[in-house]
């Protein structure tokens, strides 16, 4: 599994280990556990919760009980500075429009889940990451009706977007009906 830090300035260092640890408990090994402070007790988990060979979550367990408790995801420059319920209980919108309940994320049906973030713990994602070939491209639902409104991409991995499109509601189907026809 792959995983990386940084310290927020775009340099991120980045490991591979193999899982150590099933942290959702449906007996496969998703997450690699980590000591940070030398003390011989494991700190930190960092988890794949979508199941992609990277890690998506860091997961504390910051009273030292052996039970994680708090967790995070990483905005693209490896700081891990969000927190987040567990990514199962976050609701998002695909750019479609239909709603989703939960679990892994494919906005954009490129085969790739996006990392979700809710930001205002309402349960409803309103950031989405993706990375790209030309760097890391954030959806972001900025009306707060669970709906993405732009794409801003960061194309020089320097933490700052780029460029925005703004993202229309969805396109009628030939089936739906419009207004005011029969």
């Amino acid at each position: 599994m792959d995983y990386c830090f940084g310290a927020g300035d775009g340099i991120v260092t980045a490991w591979d280990a193999p899982p150590n640890a099933d942290l959702d408990g449906d007996g496969v090994l998703d997450a690699v556990r980590l000591d940070f402070d030398g003390d011989g007790v494991f700190d930190d988990m960092m988890w794949d919760a979508d199941g992609d060979g990277s890690a998506d979550h860091s997961v504390l367990d910051v009273d030292n009980d052996g039970t994680p408790e708090t967790y995070f995801t990483d905005d693209g420059l490896g700081t891990w500075v969000f927190h987040v319920e567990r990514s199962g209980s976050i609701s998002w919108f695909g750019l479609d429009g239909i709603e989703h309940p939960g679990g892994a994320a494919d906005l954009d049906g490129d085969g790739t889940p996006e990392r979700l973030l809710d930001m205002d713990g309402d349960g409803d994602a309103e950031r989405a990451y993706r990375t790209t070939d030309s760097g890391v491209a954030v959806y972001v639902d900025t009306t707060g009706d669970g709906r993405w409104d732009v794409e801003l991409t960061d194309t020089n991995g320097d933490g700052a977007a780029d460029a925005s499109r703004p993202l229309g509601p969805p396109r009628p189907s030939a089936e739906d009906p419009v207004e005011g026809s029969p």
